[in-house]
């Protein structure tokens, strides 16, 4: 369950299963066999398939009506339809929108693994935006994960301990005095357990601080005795048995043999050990332990708890015959150990942040309640709390009734993550959940966003999880969930415009056809400007820059891509773009009197400045173009200036031939600029109007 590798030394093994078999083979295969829904995949799989049904249709009934209108049927005429309803099909098709969606979710995973975020699988990134409950882990997620033993309760007496991390350096204290180790018989027999009834490793790495290896709370354990002068590799004990620590039993013994006696070393919850003790130590005397003297022992554990220590109990027993079964019975009580873990300092102003989004922050711990209770009064949250015992006696639906109501959920096993998830589920609730452990792999593959951690977390963790923290920390997850939001913004951004734009050049070939206009726009040329154009835009659209409130908005619930007021808006710049265009053409055409190629290449160079002013507008569901400045999105004005490049290059060198354009004098191109500028106007207007109802979008976007 460990996930451990034997690295060196010498020993017999059995084998006892291989691959799918194991523990870690059973998890995997529970993680394996259901696949994540890709919310994502499916929005943009529905536009696409009905941008694909309107091309089909729409090409199809232009076809039919040239056909009709230039009977008798002919060859020449079947070419000249079929080059028609290619043209429509082209200009209705998004071609480069897979390039634009992977570009700025690329882009979008690149900006949170700078902020130690990895991302996993790019189709969450958007999922994150509608996170809307946060279960967070306690240990190394909203606190430091540097445990410091920093107050032992044994035989009666409190003693404080100085130091912090992994520094030998500090002593201990009884009323604030420094102790006389010599004279504290129990204090040592409490330290030794915990050094020998621990996995932990240190290794002397200077004259203060030593290398450690295992779980930070059993170093913390190794590092105070080690403060005393006891370090497990100076003892003449050697273990022979050893009953491990799990999160169902919350204890961990070990037998060992010390100068041909056997003893066996405990240490595990309060609760529970106490429990098992028969006796207590006091001086080098064993006396009975009374039930008022364990009541007083659990006070003590309570107030430390509440002053956010998390506590351990110690025991041990001497035995002439070993036995499993009462392997931790009888014991004798030696104390209790106050371990420290603060919060991050950044965590109280990232909870601070969720709550004006409207995300709730649960903390989801395997710490006893008083301890999570303080750690969540410290980092500003409050509310109902439970705990696994209690989780287990309500049902599936009690759980669902109560779960959103309560912040903290402690002394949880990996079991009920996954209850957890499932009734916030069933509230409509967008999970994002975290998890260090192998038996956490089924929790993370069940949320909507698995959280993984990058320094403490197990391999099959992060394999489940969609998101890894390389630094373990909550804040990190609220910054993902910010760029989330701006991305799924972008997102709606670029594929209104996008969109926009392909039924502008859609309107055009389909009026043009009914009103007996020879065609304004060829294929190629489409083609040109949904892949240049376009795209390039399209693509700087989704980099636009976090705005300031992002994370004051209200959080959205499986909102689809395109909604009833991005169609509006997409309705409104596509007919602006159409009817501005076809005006240029017919203008020249049949005002002006030039040639066909003349007036398509009027036309394009018209269209193609809407589109970039197109773009500007984009920029910003709320702000007209004049209050932002021009390099807010300095990407989009080098995409504008490349384009209009790109377009010169077609119309002044012998690429004109291939794209069927000519050169024009100046006077055309300042009168599309002109023509392009309705527009932003329009635009501008309708977003000032709206200011007051909250913007052209819900939530502010």
């Amino acid at each position: 369950f460990m996930g451990t590798f034997i690295i060196s030394g010498k020993c017999t093994a059995k084998v006892l299963h291989t691959g799918m078999n194991t523990e870690f083979g059973k998890i995997a295969g529970m993680i394996s066999t259901a696949e994540k829904e890709l919310p994502l995949q499916a929005k943009v799989n529905k536009i696409a398939k009905y941008m694909a049904i309107i091309a089909i249709i729409v090409s199809i009934l232009t076809g039919f009506v040239m056909i009709a209108r230039n009977l008798p049927f002919s060859y020449v005429l079947f070419v000249e339809v079929l080059i028609v309803v290619i043209a429509l099909s082209v200009s209705a098709f998004p071609e480069g929108f897979p390039v634009v969606l992977i570009a700025t979710l690329a882009s979008g995973a690149y900006n949170m693994a700078k902020k130690n975020a990895i991302v996993n699988r790019m189709s969450i990134i958007e999922t994150l935006g509608e996170t809307t409950v946060i279960c967070a882990d306690k240990t190394g997620t909203i606190t430091k994960g540097e445990m410091t033993v920093k107050k032992i309760f044994a035989d009666n007496k409190f003693f404080d301990v100085s130091g912090a991390g992994f520094e030998i350096a500090g002593e201990f204290f009884h009323n604030k005095k420094k102790a006389d180790l010599n004279e504290e018989y129990v204090l040592n027999l409490l330290l030794k357990t915990a050094t020998l009834c621990n996995d932990s490793r240190i290794k002397r790495k200077d004259a203060k601080e030593y290398y450690v290896f295992g779980n930070p709370t059993e170093i913390a354990l190794s590092i105070a005795a080690a403060k005393a002068g006891i370090i497990k590799e100076n003892l003449k004990s050697t273990r022979i048995e050893e009953l491990l620590f799990s999160s169902e039993r919350k204890l961990m013994s070990v037998l060992c043999e010390e100068r041909l006696e056997k003893y066996i070393y405990v240490k595990g919850a309060p609760e529970i050990l106490l429990k098992k003790c028969k006796f207590i130590q006091r001086g080098n005397k064993i006396i009975n332990i009374e039930d008022d003297e364990k009541e007083k022992i659990l006070e003590v554990n309570k107030k430390l708890t509440s002053d956010s220590f998390r506590t351990l109990a110690l025991a041990y027993k001497k035995v002439t015959s070993v036995n499993k079964n009462n392997f931790e019975e009888q014991l004798v009580f030696l104390g209790l150990m106050a371990l420290e873990d603060p919060p991050r300092e950044e965590v109280k102003n990232s909870i601070t942040m969720c709550k004006a989004a409207g995300i709730k922050v649960k903390i989801v711990t395997g710490d006893n309640k008083e301890t999570a209770m303080a750690i969540a009064k410290q980092v500003g949250l409050a509310g109902e709390i439970i705990d696994g015992d209690e989780l287990d006696k309500l049902t599936d639906d009690e759980l669902s009734k109560r779960v959103n109501k309560i912040v903290i959920f402690a002394r949880v096993r990996p079991e009920h993550k996954l209850r957890i998830i499932k009734a916030l589920k069933q509230n409509k609730e967008i999970v994002t959940m975290t998890g260090d452990g192998v038996n956490d792999a089924p929790a993370l593959k069940e949320a909507h966003i698995g959280v993984a951690m990058g320094k403490n977390g197990t391999a099959v963790s992060r394999e489940a999880a969609d998101l890894i923290l390389k630094d373990d920390n909550f804040a990190t997850i609220v910054s993902a969930i910010s760029e989330g939001r701006t991305i799924f913004s972008n997102i709606r951004k670029f594929i209104t415009y996008q969109l926009s734009c392909n039924y502008a050049e859609l309107l055009i070939i389909f009026l043009g056809v009914l009103l007996w206009l020879p065609l304004p726009l060829l294929a190629l040329q489409i083609l040109f400007m949904n892949l240049v154009t376009d795209d390039l835009p399209a693509i700087t659209l989704g980099f636009n820059p976090s705005s300031r409130d992002v994370m004051k908005i209200k959080p959205r619930k499986k909102s689809d891509l395109m909604n009833k007021q991005l169609f509006i808006l997409l309705a409104i710049a596509g007919t602006i773009m159409a009817f501005g265009t076809l005006g240029v053409f017919y203008y020249t055409l049949n005002v002006l009197n030039q040639d066909i190629v003349t007036a398509r290449t009027a036309a394009l160079i018209t269209l193609i400045f809407f589109e970039i002013a197109n773009a500007f507008n984009f920029r910003s569901f709320r702000y007209p173009v004049y209050k932002l400045p021009l390099f807010a999105n300095k990407y989009l004005v080098y995409a504008s200036i490349l384009s209009i490049l790109a377009t010169i290059l077609i119309i002044y060198t012998p690429l004109n031939i291939i794209f069927e354009t000519t050169p024009i004098s100046l006077i055309y191109w300042l009168f599309a600029l002109a023509i392009s500028l309705i527009v932003v106007l329009v635009f501008d207007g309708l977003k000032i109007m709206a200011k007051k109802r909250g913007g052209l979008l819900p939530n502010n976007e």
